[in-house]
């Protein structure tokens, strides 16, 4: 594997771990969010990762394996299809007329850790590309 190849990798994880603090930022901003009916209510939102591999030199057969190259791909983002929480508060201006008011299935804690996972996720291959470029640098170094 060169070194370049890594660069892609963690390019990759970036780009994925960036993704997912956007959808939990977003899942945070909306956590509070009111909504008169239950299907109205903001669903939580969760970006589905694969890892892929693909081949760099497919001519050459004899190549295959060593010059794969893995890498992370957003598969999509899915909606969490759990029940919206249905709070009594008949004082509330969206309370239907049995005085409920409905707030998204957004877990704060879980969300909270989410972000914590995803900053440090993106943290380490942050500190994977600077580690490559290092030793690229070092390399260019040698014939001096």
């Amino acid at each position: 594997m060169s070194l370049s190849n890594i660069f892609d990798i963690a390019g990759s994880g970036m780009n994925a771990q960036s993704m997912r603090m956007n959808t939990t930022a977003s899942n945070l901003s909306n956590a509070q969010t009111a909504s008169a009916t239950a299907e109205g209510a903001y669903r939580a939102k969760h970006p589905v990762f694969e890892a892929v591999q693909r081949q760099l030199n497919e001519w050459n057969a004899f190549d295959a394996g060593e010059n794969d190259v893995a890498a992370v791909r957003i598969k999509g983002v899915f909606e969490d299809q759990s029940a919206a929480q249905a709070r009594y508060e008949p004082g509330h201006p969206l309370a239907d007329e049995e005085g409920y008011v409905f707030y998204p299935n957004v877990n704060v804690v879980e969300e909270m850790s989410n972000m914590i996972s995803a900053s440090r996720s993106f943290q380490i291959n942050v500190e994977v590309m600077n580690s490559a470029k290092t030793m690229v640098q070092r390399v260019l170094t040698l014939g001096q």
